[in-house]
């Protein structure tokens, strides 16, 4: 008999009707509203249920997951793990087009750079960050807040490597959570099928349904060389899902802007997305140039130019919101509410002061600043690895000369431990893709910022783009794990000795970097802050505990039921299945089936159920959100949504939203008939 995360049933009752905004919302566990959720669901969950699923969710870098066995095992997407398997791939043995499929344990292999990390405790931390701020303006604001931010997490978790702590900021400064996350730093991959079975359909696909994508992966958390013990985990339910049940998805969203004012929209509509959409797309372009290049281009730039794509479609779904005017009158409809109710208190009002006006006054300010602090700092690099690393030694041996609380957030004490895991990874480093993505930085940095301003001067000098590239990729020695961890613990010094061109050239251009930084820090983020702070408690003075903060990548729940969709152009029932894969596949990419699951055709149940679609409120880095159903029991994965969802990022739609699932009825059907993982089914209690 299979352990069960509950011990009590806890079965669903009749669905019932509920609001349009019933299931908004992407709620804290320590803000879930119950009552809410059962009297729209027809459920009975409680406190218990709400912990012991906390419990079994875990966050990864990027991505969200969940714990299917007391022996660590760890069910995400496949492309949740696309990047270790690339890690750990060769052009000669490469597991995306094979499948990772190790026959036992023994065989899993440990995932570069990839934690898990589950909540273990959340505690109020409100008062301490916002007295540190009290009577500051810009810089010496954000510092002060950093400063606080780091004491609390450094008196908490002090130097267990078992533990991390992070201050989260909840509705854009109206609360601050230290949370405190368990944290395991060997992940492995134990299995990935292949990349054709997750990415039927490419891009023309995504974002879209019906999808006939087996986007599921299963990792494993070990700890002192050993299989990590997780006694609480979500019970494997390798049932057919059914239409209009309850589902629950449990994870970490990465970033929602539904509580920015009127004003800060129209920046994001009309500087922040045009740029990213058009630097997005430009590099996507050398990207598929320089695959068609040779396989082993392809190969080398499959992973980055899968997540691109991903990119710049969600842009333009939320650009398309953006300019929608009917959308937008909705946002404006609620912030007119929100004013209204404010000024019929008077006390409220007084308190309240005018936020709005304040955040007025920082958009130009911001419009004219994005475009050079995202060239010079927010993209600096262009994704080269050998940049990155060089920055991470230059910068982390100049904060690491001052005191903690003097440091730049990222390098105080409390956060070293996971910079150094990330730094002293074991990555593949491609040349070639190297001088790429530096090239593509630098020509748009220039071409952005102009050819005569000063930081373009500094970052160039008399040298071209191809040739400053080139000369740094090719003299650099840091994809060596060795040198970085020399460099590292050498310090200040001995990054200043290094003749590494790369080193030399990150620490010939922090002047300029560093003055963007400092000044988005105190004309944009500080005078935002505290706007923002100021408009949360009037939100909550106006609305009370009903309001749910914007996502920031913390551990969220949110619910809704299977169901299709009638909206017009996006009309579509609510599962697919084997069948439907089979109909659609033209046999040329990228409708091309996997060739395992192709070749094992003839033991697969057609009817078998491989996506389905739900009302749950999701957004980019809620992929791998374990799908659970009212009796905890695991049916799924969120892995994508549709185009028209994009706009959850500004304001939940529940016409539109559809978040998009992989059920397990199909992981459990290519786990045992395509792959031969009989030691895995066995572990999850598929019998």
């Amino acid at each position: 008999m299979r352990p069960l995360l509950f011990a009590a049933s806890l079965s669903a009752l009749a669905f019932a009707a509920s609001a349009a905004s019933a299931e908004e919302g992407m709620w804290t566990f320590d803000n879930f509203p119950i009552a809410r959720a059962n009297q729209t669901l027809g459920t009975s969950i409680d406190q218990a249920w709400l912990d012991r699923v906390r419990l079994a969710s875990v966050r990864l870098s990027g991505c969200s997951a969940g714990f299917v066995s007391g022996e660590g095992l760890i069910l995400t997407n496949q492309h949740c793990v696309a990047s270790c398997v690339a890690a750990l791939s060769t052009p000669e043995m490469n597991y995306g087009d094979t499948g990772f499929l190790p026959a036992a344990r023994a065989e899993e292999k440990k995932c570069p750079g990839q934690v898990a990390e589950v909540l273990t405790e959340i505690t109020d931390v409100t008062e301490r960050m916002q007295a540190a701020g009290a009577g500051l303006e810009g810089q010496a604001f954000t510092q002060a807040r950093d400063a606080e931010a780091a004491r609390i997490e450094q008196e908490a978790c002090a130097d267990d490597a078992t533990r991390r702590c992070q201050v989260i900021s909840l509705y854009r400064g109206g609360q601050f959570k230290l949370y405190d996350f368990r944290r395991y730093d060997d992940v492995r991959l134990a299995w990935a099928p292949e990349d054709r079975a997750s990415t039927f359909g490419g891009d023309l696909d995504n974002f879209s349904f019906p999808r006939f994508a087996i986007d599921g992966a299963l990792l494993r958390a070990y700890e002192n060389g050993q299989p990590a013990q997780t006694p609480t985990f979500f019970a494997w339910n390798a049932e057919a899902p059914e239409a209009g049940s309850p589902v629950f998805l449990s994870g970490n969203p990465g970033s929602t802007e539904r509580l920015l004012t009127q004003d800060q929209l129209y920046t994001v509509r009309d500087v922040v997305l045009p740029l990213d959409q058009l630097i997005t797309s430009e590099l996507r372009g050398r990207l598929i140039r320089f695959g068609d290049e040779s396989e082993e281009n392809a190969f080398i730039a499959s992973d980055a130019l899968y997540g691109l794509e991903n990119t710049y479609k969600r842009g333009r779904g939320r650009m398309a919101a953006l300019i929608d005017p009917a959308f937008m009158a909705r946002r404006a409809e609620a912030e007119a509410d929100f004013k209204a109710r404010v000024a019929a208190n008077p006390e409220l009002a007084q308190t309240t002061g005018d936020p709005w006006g304040q955040l007025a006054a920082v958009q130009p300010i911001q419009r004219q600043l994005y475009p050079t602090y995202s060239m010079l700092e927010a993209r600096a690099g262009g994704g080269s690895l050998l940049f990155s690393y060089a920055r991470t030694l230059v910068r982390a041996a100049q904060e690491r000369a001052k005191p903690s609380e003097q440091r730049l957030a990222e390098y105080s004490d409390s956060r070293l431990s996971s910079l150094r895991n990330s730094l002293f990874a074991e990555r593949p480093v491609y040349p070639s893709m190297e001088q790429e993505r530096l090239e593509w930085w630098l020509s748009k940095t220039r071409e952005w910022l102009t050819i005569d301003n000063p930081n373009s001067q500094a970052l160039l000098g008399r040298d071209s783009p191809e040739a400053l590239s080139a000369r740094l990729v090719e003299g650099s020695t840091l994809a060596d794990v060795a040198v970085r961890r020399a460099l590292w613990e050498g310090g200040l010094a001995a990054v200043q000795a290094s003749d590494d061109p790369m080193i030399q050239y990150l620490l010939s251009i922090q002047e300029p970097t560093r003055a963007i930084r400092d000044r988005w820090e105190a004309e944009v983020e500080a005078p935002t802050a505290r706007a923002s702070e100021a408009l949360a408690a009037a939100r909550f003075g106006a609305y009370g505990d009903s309001v749910y903060p914007d996502a920031t990548f913390s551990l969220r729940l949110t619910y809704g039921q299977i169901e299709g969709s009638d909206v017009p152009g996006q009309t579509f029932e609510p599962f697919t299945t084997f069948a439907g894969l089979w109909d659609r596949a033209t046999g040329a990419p990228p409708f091309d089936v996997a060739p395992k699951i192709l070749a094992a055709r003839d033991q697969i149940d057609p009817d078998t159920v491989i996506d389905m679609t739900a009302s749950t409120d999701t957004i980019g880095g809620s992929s791998g959100s374990p799908a659970i159903n009212a009796a905890g029991e695991i049916i799924g994965a969120n892995f994508d949504s549709t185009v028209l969802t994009q706009r959850n990022a500004y304001g939940y739609d529940r016409d539109v939203n559809r978040s998009v699932l992989v059920s397990t009825e199909a992981i459990t059907t290519v786990l045992r008939d395509v792959y031969g993982m009989d030691h895995l089914l066995a572990e999850l209690g598929v019998e």
